[in-house]
């Protein structure tokens, strides 16, 4: 495998691969490595001729009272996974090289960014813009593959991808979860063993408004209300946000119909978590 710092460098090598005809499959990842990103991995592999993946911890994404010095880091185990997986190339750029002394520019895709998790977290969906923007002008993908936990950033990045012109097909691919249904996440293991017991309840509580709508329940009042019901079951897990919303638009929606998201932030102690299901 492959491993690159510089983005000069990384250019010339993807300017290289696509020259010669390779299809390029790019994996964008801020470390802390779980099963779910190893599956983006491997469907890169399938799809594509030659995968890169990127372990940047994005600074811009991170508020100035959020985690960004505590997130995880684990380069030497990343790097083994990675390596295990087959993956071509690693691209690990460093903060002062994306963001170099007297950097101006971030995308904002609005409307989009404004609802959900960014109204809970000013800036973080501008800084998830910016940054997989930059990527892809530096690996030049033609495919990069995201999970559908993060729903808000898939949408958030396709309609960046289609407002610039952008030559990238953004694949999603579902959320990985484990055993008990929590979806997994860096952040998981934050969570000490009853924290991580609590944490079911984002799951099931999405599993039971499910099951609501397909027994015909359409109002996305009860279906809101039933997960509101199901969290107060955990006095520990304290409910951000639920929305119900137009998959395209991330507009709240009155009844929900086949292909209406159901979104959901939450904390439970100092970690935060987000789930969401497409119904």
């Amino acid at each position: 495998m492959k491993i690159i710092e510089d983005i000069i460098e990384m250019q010339r090598y993807v300017t290289q691969l696509r020259w010669e005809g390779k299809i390029i499959g790019f994996v964008p990842t801020m470390g802390a490595l779980h099963k779910g990103h190893l599956s983006l991995m491997e469907h890169a592999k399938n799809e594509s001729d030659h995968v890169v993946v990127s372990i940047f911890v994005n600074p811009a994404q991170f508020g100035p009272k959020e985690d960004y010095k505590e997130y995880p880091r684990d380069m030497e185990g990343d790097t083994e996974k990675i390596a295990y997986v087959g993956v071509d190339t690693l691209f690990t750029p460093s903060v002062s090289a994306i963001y170099p002394e007297g950097y101006r520019t971030y995308i904002e895709v609005k409307d989009l960014s404004d609802v959900m998790c960014g109204r809970a977290r000013p800036g973080h969906l501008r800084g998830v813009a910016t940054v997989v923007l930059k990527l892809f002008n530096i690996v030049k993908p033609h495919k990069a593959f995201f999970g559908q936990k993060d729903f808000q950033q898939t949408v958030i990045i396709k309609k960046m991808v289609e407002d610039l012109n952008s030559d990238v097909d953004v694949v999603v691919l579902p959320t990985v979860r484990e055993e008990d249904g929590l979806a997994m996440s860096s952040r998981n293991q934050y969570l000490g063993p009853e924290e991580r017991k609590s944490a079911t309840v984002l799951y099931r509580s999405l599993e039971e408004a499910r099951l609501l709508f397909n027994k015909g329940e359409r109002s996305a009042e009860l279906l809101r209300y039933t997960i509101i019901k199901i969290f107060k079951s955990e006095p520990s897990v304290l409910l951000e946000y639920v929305a119900i919303v137009n998959p395209k638009t991330l507009e709240e929606v009155k009844e929900a119909e086949e292909g209406t998201v159901i979104a959901l932030a939450a904390r439970i102690g100092k970690t935060r978590l987000i789930d969401n299901i497409v119904l």
